[in-house]
């Protein structure tokens, strides 16, 4: 049960009413009128801003009209009082009936609870990593990696039809640097002394292995022949030897793309010409000359006549080129390439991750998207700031298996799987984060990965102990006795149970906003009210969990530690952290 959702259709059936008998007009709208919890818990269980909304539209005074829209939620079922606050909010509470009858639909879902149909099964592409295959995965890469996935699976949770993509940009100069690099390598292991990696050329040692595999299939037989008889194939193995490692490191992250696109293959299929004879077909495409760069001009820059996409007509700063005088073509022509191969695959939206220095990039992938679709298909960019990687208080070295940067590898073997992507989801994609890889081992309150694993594995802990101490009530508990629920009253327990309530709105809340980090934000309160009222028991006696000769109240308890664990487990698991249920 949707608690917020349910009362929000009855607060709308409520504005329809008072339309029919001619206190609102027909007219208004009702699209801007929201239910959610107040800021301050001493104002009810749920504040709506009906009133305000309505008031511009019907010209009427807007605490007028709350106390009109006030007296029809009076006679609601289930709400014990309305009130009015401030400018005309109005302020509901609910019977402490309906919030503990959301417990046993927790413990039916399990997991499915919050799941929502909310994205009425509208196809979305989540384009996520993407790194150019010339290398393993670094520590940048590892939050778009964890930040697009958790979004990929709040986004599928919340009713969406998600596929997951991974664009390999496999074709340009970058790959020929790898092939080159890895020429180096095959060489070494021909037997001969490469001495220093010379500039230009990728230096990590994980391009051995690559090496090994060319001096596998070729033996030494490439040593002696020109760059142009042994690139394309060089390229190839160095290519595939990249995309394993790759792979690897995202199959250790939890990370499954559902697609691999390749944009080598997208040239051979001449999927740039399509994309460029549909923008020259709609009146987008031309022939002309662009304007020197700002600034100081160049001196080799010429003024020549290019293909040039009319971007700005869609809201970019400037026309960008699609093919330079020369007839080659640009890196920007191969996104139009895949831009198009995913519309002509029917998505209703596409997502990008990119990494913060690709700001640059975001206008013109709108402007592409809106125009090959003719408007039928949105773009949203999101891009992930840097990540600060700090050990015993210093900044991280970089990797020697990289040579230049640290990789997702050094920090999976320093932390795992789990706090790896946790901590990767405790800030939102746009903010510069700080990794302390010490704080994050800790087994403390103060380290909020073990706080809310904690919690999920303490009330796990809790149905072990009650199972030894009283049977009957672990039997009721398991049974879903609902008529014990009504033994819980403290005020702590029913904000616990509010608080799971809420997590169906915050799934669609969060996936709206495009925020999986509000999921690990959530986990972490609920892990807070958690361990609060079992530090409560400590205190007093008669709070805890477990209560001797009372079979009923310990079962409406356990109850209460099954759902919140339930609701843990959930959150943790759509973020790609395993809940443990011992530590």
């Amino acid at each position: 049960m949707h608690v917020f959702a349910i009362y929000h259709r009855h607060v709308l059936s409520v504005i329809e009413a008072l339309k029919s008998e001619g206190v609102i007009a027909a007219h208004a709208s009702l699209s801007a009128i929201t239910l959610e919890p107040p800021r301050e818990a001493a104002h009810g269980d749920m504040a709506t801003n009906a009133a305000m909304v309505l008031a511009g539209q019907v010209k009427a005074n807007p605490r007028a009209l709350a106390e009109k829209i006030a007296d029809k939620l009076r006679g609601l079922s289930g709400v014990t009082s309305v009130s009015i606050a401030g400018p005309g909010f109005i302020n509901l509470s609910l019977a402490e009936d309906i919030w503990r009858s959301v417990i046993p639909e927790i413990l039916r879902d399990g997991h499915a609870y919050g799941d929502s149909n909310l994205g009425a099964g509208k196809k979305i592409n989540v384009e996520y990593v993407s790194a150019n295959p010339t290398g393993p995965l670094h520590i940048g890469h590892a939050r778009g990696a964890v930040y697009g996935d958790a979004l990929a699976s709040l986004l599928a949770k919340a009713g969406f039809a998600v596929s997951k993509e991974y664009y390999i940009n496999d074709a340009g100069a970058q790959v020929e640097v790898l092939a080159r690099s890895a020429y180096l390598r095959y060489r070494e292991a021909c037997g001969e002394a490469i001495g220093e990696i010379p500039e230009g050329l990728y230096p990590g040692e994980y391009l051995k292995a690559a090496g090994e595999a060319i001096k596998a299939k070729f033996g030494a037989t490439l040593t002696s022949k020109p760059e142009a008889d042994w690139l394309a194939d060089v390229q190839a193995i160095a290519i595939e030897s990249m995309l394993t490692l790759i792979r690897a490191d995202l199959a250790d992250l939890g990370i499954h793309h559902d697609i691999f696109t390749s944009e080598a293959a997208l040239k051979r299929a001449g999927k740039v010409e399509e994309a460029i004879e549909i923008l020259r077909t709609l009146g987008h495409i031309y022939r002309g000359v662009l304007d020197a760069p700002k600034g100081e001009t160049p001196d080799d820059w010429e003024p020549e006549e290019q293909l040039l996409f009319r971007s700005s007509a869609f809201g970019d700063d400037a026309d960008r080129t699609v093919q330079k005088a020369n007839g080659a073509f640009t890196y920007f022509a191969g996104d139009l390439a895949l831009t198009r191969d995913k519309i002509a695959r029917g998505y209703d939206g596409l997502i990008m991750m990119l990494g913060a220095d690709h700001g640059g990039y975001v206008k013109r992938l709108q402007a592409i998207t809106t125009a090959l679709s003719e408007g039928r298909v949105g773009m949203e960019v999101m891009l992930c700031q840097l990540v600060h990687l700090f050990k015993n208080g210093e900044p991280m070295r970089m990797s020697k298996r990289a040579g230049n940067f640290i990789t997702v590898r050094d920090v999976l073997e320093e932390v795992g799987k789990d706090i790896l992507r946790f901590v990767m989801l405790m800030r939102k994609s746009s903010q510069d984060m700080e990794f302390d890889l010490d704080k994050v081992k800790e087994q403390s309150k103060d380290n909020p990965v073990f706080y809310v694993q904690y919690a999920h594995a303490r009330a796990h802990s809790l149905l072990r102990l009650a199972a030894q101490q009283d049977a009957n009530a672990v039997e009721a508990a398991k049974r879903m006795d609902v008529s014990a629920l009504a033994r819980l009253s403290h005020p702590a327990e029913m904000a616990f149970v509010k608080k799971l309530a809420s997590y169906p709105r915050l799934i669609e809340q969060a996936a709206i906003a495009r925020e999986p980090h509000r999921i690990i934000y959530f986990a972490q309160e609920v892990a807070a009210m958690f361990h609060e009222i079992w530090g409560m028991g400590n205190a007093d006696a008669s709070l805890r969990f477990v209560q001797a000769g009372d079979s009923s109240l310990t079962a409406a308890r356990l109850m209460l530690a099954r759902a919140g664990a339930a609701v843990i487990a959930s959150a943790l698991n759509l973020c790609g952290v395993t809940p443990v249920e011992e530590m």
